[in-house]
C-alpha cells in the first residue's frame, strides 16, 4: 500500500514511523516548512551552555501513553534526562495570586491547616466531592471550571483548575471540555456519584498485565516524575526523521499539500510540483490547515473540522547570569482571575543544569491574546512586559543577559466543551464516506507529547 503523511510534526513523524512498521515503504511524509518538529524548537547556546526551548521541555511517564513515548525513545536510542520525583522542580509548584507567590501543597499533610491563596483547608474541599451527590452532565460534557466547582468549590476552580489548564492549552477553563481534558475524573463522578468515591473503587477494577519497555519499568523503580532528552526536545524530532531516512522513508520539506481529491482508486494529492496518487493519506495538519484542501468535495466535513478553535501564544525566554531565583520549583501560574497578561513562568534552570544561569520561560496570550497584545504587537512591548512581571513576581532586578521572543500563531487546539463528540463526528463521516485518510494529532487527540504520539499509533492501527 502507498502512503503519505501530512505534516512533519511529531505526530506526523510518528505516524510514519507507525506505517513503516506496519506497512512498509513506499512512504513519503509531506511537511510545508523547512524543518521537522512543529511547535518543538530548541535553541541551544553552546557558547555560554544552556538552552531555550520554544515550546514543551518535558515529558511525562504516565500511563499507557507515557509508556509508548518511553517504547518510541527506546527505539531510537535517546540519551533521557529524568526528575525523580523528590526532585525540587517536581515538588514544588507554585501559583501568583493575590499579590503574592503561593507554595501549591505537595503531601497530604498540605491538605491540613489554611495557605493561601486558599482560605480554608483542602481537605474540606474533597469532603464537598465525597457529599455532594451525583449530577448528570446535559449532553454528557460540561466545562471544566463547572464541573471542578460543583465538586469542589469555587476556590478550587478559580486558584487550582483554572490556571492548571492555562498551563496545559493556554485557555479559559470556563470554555474547555472536562469529558476530554479530564475524561477520568468526569466518568467517575458520573459512574459512582463522585470523584473520590470512583478513584477508590476504581482502584479495584484496574488489570493492567501488559508487557512493558524496559525504560518504563526504570522510570517506576527510579520513581521519574518527568524527563527531557539531553540537548533539548528537538532532538527528538531530528531523531525520527534521521531514523525515517535510514528507512528508506522519504520526507520532503518545503512541500504543501493544496488539495486531497477523493475516488474509488483512492486519493490524488495536489503538491508544488505534481499531483502524487497515493492509497491512504494520514493528516497530522491542524483542523483549519486541512479543512480547505477538502472543502471542494466535502464542504460539511470543512466546516466541522473549522469549529475546533485555536489561539495564539506567546513565549519569551530570558536568561540572567548568576543564580538569580529565591524560589526553587518548577514554576508557577497565574489564575486568570488575577486580571494578568501572563498565564505563567516556568524555572527551565531549576529543572535541569543550565551552568550557572537563570533560565526562565515567560507564557502569556493563549485565550487572552487579544485582550492583552490586540494586533501585531511587537518584540520589545512583548519583552518589556515578560521582564515587568519577573521583578514583580521574582524580584529579579537584573536586565536579561538574553532573551527570545516568539509569537506563535494558532499552535493550540482548544477542546471546548462537546469535542469528543467532535471529533467523534469527523471520524465517523470519515468511514461513511469510505474516505482513505486518517486524523491525528493535537487538533483530535490532545496536546501533550504522549497525546500525539499514541494518536498517530492508534490511527495508523484502525486503517483497513
Amino acid at each position: 500500500m502507498k502512503t503519505a503523511v501530512l505534516g512533519g510534526g511529531l505526530s506526523g513523524l510518528s505516524a510514519g514511523y507507525y506505517l513503516l512498521r506496519r506497512f512498509g515503504n513506499p512512504l513519503t511524509i509531506y511537511e510545508a516548512s523547512p524543518r521537522v518538529g512543529g511547535w518543538i524548537r530548541t535553541e541551544a547556546r553552546r557558547d555560554r551552555d544552556f538552552i531555550f526551548e520554544t515550546g514543551p521541555r518535558t515529558i511525562r511517564p504516565v500511563g499507557i501513553p507515557g509508556a509508548n513515548t518511553l517504547e518510541l525513545m527506546e527505539e531510537l536510542q535517546l540519551p533521557l534526562k529524568p526528575i525523580p520525583r523528590s526532585h525540587v522542580a517536581a515538588r514544588n509548584r507554585m501559583l501568583y495570586a493575590k499579590g503574592q507567590l503561593c507554595m501549591l501543597p505537595n503531601s497530604p499533610r498540605g491538605l491540613f491547616g489554611v495557605k493561601p491563596p486558599f482560605t480554608q483547608p483542602l481537605y474540606k474541599a474533597l469532603l464537598h466531592d465525597l457529599f455532594t451527590g451525583r449530577t448528570l452532565a446535559r449532553n454528557g460534557d460540561e466545562s471544566i471550571y463547572s464541573f471542578a466547582e460543583r465538586r469542589f468549590g469555587k476556590e478550587i476552580a478559580e486558584y487550582a483548575i483554572s490556571p492548571m489548564i492555562c498551563g496545559i492549552c493556554a485557555g479559559d477553563a470556563k470554555q474547555i471540555s472536562v469529558r476530554f481534558l479530564m475524561e477520568e475524573l468526569f466518568e467517575k463522578e458520573q459512574k459512582y456519584g463522585g470523584v473520590l468515591k470512583g478513584t477508590l473503587y476504581a482502584r479495584f477494577e484496574d488489570n493492567l498485565g501488559q508487557d512493558q519497555p524496559k525504560l518504563h519499568v526504570q522510570d517506576l523503580q527510579e520513581k521519574w516524575a518527568m524527563y527531557s532528552i539531553e540537548g533539548g526536545l528537538e532532538v527528538l524530532p531530528r531523531a525520527m526523521r534521521k531514523y525515517l531516512g535510514q528507512h528508506n522513508v522519504n520526507v520532503q520539506l518545503n512541500n504543501a499539500c493544496k488539495a486531497l481529491t477523493f475516488s474509488k482508486s483512492g486519493v490524488r494529492m495536489s503538491l508544488r510540483n505534481a499531483d502524487v496518487p497515493v492509497d491512504h493519506v494520514v493528516s497530522s495538519l491542524p483542523a483549519y490547515k486541512l479543512a480547505p484542501l477538502l472543502k471542494p468535495q466535502h464542504p460539511s466535513l470543512c466546516e466541522q473540522l473549522l469549529e475546533i478553535p485555536y489561539v495564539d501564544v506567546v513565549v519569551v525566554n530570558i536568561q540572567y547570569n548568576g543564580n538569580q531565583l529565591k524560589q526553587d520549583g518548577f514554576g508557577l501560574l497565574v489564575p486568570p482571575v488575577e486580571k494578568l497578561p501572563i498565564l505563567g513562568i516556568i524555572f527551565d534552570s531549576c529543572c535541569f543544569d543550565m551552568n550557572g544561569n537563570t533560565v526562565l520561560t515567560v507564557m502569556m496570550g493563549g485565550h487572552w491574546f487579544d485582550q492583552w497584545f490586540g494586533h501585531q504587537p511587537s518584540q520589545k512591548q512583548i519583552l518589556d512586559i515578560a521582564t515587568k512581571y519577573v521583578r514583580q513576581i521574582l524580584d529579579i532586578q537584573e536586565e536579561p543577559n538574553f532573551s527570545r521572543v516568539h509569537i506563535l500563531l494558532k499552535c493550540i487546539p482548544q477542546y471546548t466543551v462537546g469535542h469528543k463528540e467532535r471529533v467523534k463526528r469527523i471520524r465517523k463521516y470519515l468511514k461513511d464516506y469510505k474516505l482513505p485518510l486518517s486524523l491525528c494529532g493535537a487538533a483530535f487527540d490532545g496536546v501533550g507529547i504522549n497525546d500525539v504520539i499514541l494518536s498517530a499509533r492508534r490511527q495508523v492501527d484502525a486503517i483497513p
